[in-house]
């Protein structure tokens, strides 16, 4: 036997034998996507920012700074702002540590840029590999289409052809919602990173960083 014959039938059997683990992955990443859109309602429906409260804390730490009175009285005006979820558990990080008297503020600011980015890592990963995945299916099925059309076999064609469509979609329709997703909430983690660039900057003004 031709040695480019095994070559070529090697690498359409490996290729064919991916088409039922891509369809699986397609169909998971679909049903992940709906989940992701229900989490991203739910986190915008909680999401909450007081600039004016905000702006409040900051002046009144700053104050208490300048005045020579700081406390740790100050971990309970840290805990009663109310702002975003990001922001919020920031406040709650950096009152455990007013309270200790310990302030890592660098660490504790990049924890949180850690943090934000591992939540962006969900969407950021269906936006990629969602079109990547998509493509596979489309081109998998053209193989065994394109013998059916060869032969003869008008049913094996179509159903191949439309397996390719329906693979094509599903993969572009997770992509496009972990794209959206992802660019939206870049942009208010952006928002919540200069927030607590905001709060560290009076902090810092006060405490010092031991």
């Amino acid at each position: 036997m031709d040695a480019s014959l095994v070559i070529f039938e090697t690498l359409y059997w490996v290729s064919y034998a991916l088409k039922y683990p891509v369809i699986l992955l397609l169909m998971a990443f679909v049903v992940f996507s709906l989940a992701l859109i229900g989490e991203f309602i739910s986190e915008y429906s909680r999401r909450h920012r007081d600039v004016s409260e905000l702006d409040g804390l900051c002046g009144r730490i700053g104050a208490r700074g300048a005045s020579g009175t700081m406390s740790t009285t100050d971990a309970a005006a840290l805990r009663d702002c109310k702002q975003t979820f990001f922001v919020s558990m920031f406040l709650r990080d950096l009152a455990d540590q007013v309270e200790r008297g310990v302030f890592v503020f660098d660490r504790l600011f990049g924890d949180y840029e850690i943090k934000m980015a591992k939540k962006l890592e969900n969407t950021r990963i269906l936006a990629t590999v969602g079109p990547m995945l998509g493509l596979m299916g489309t081109l998998i099925p053209l193989g065994p289409a394109l013998m059916g059309l060869a032969e003869g076999d008008v049913e094996q064609l179509a159903t191949n052809l439309v397996l390719a469509f329906a693979t094509t979609v599903l993969g572009l329709f997770a992509g496009s919602i972990g794209f959206v997703l992802t660019m939206i909430r870049r942009r208010w983690y952006q928002q919540d990173l200069n927030d607590i660039e905001y709060i560290l900057d009076h902090c810092e003004d006060v405490y010092g960083e031991k």
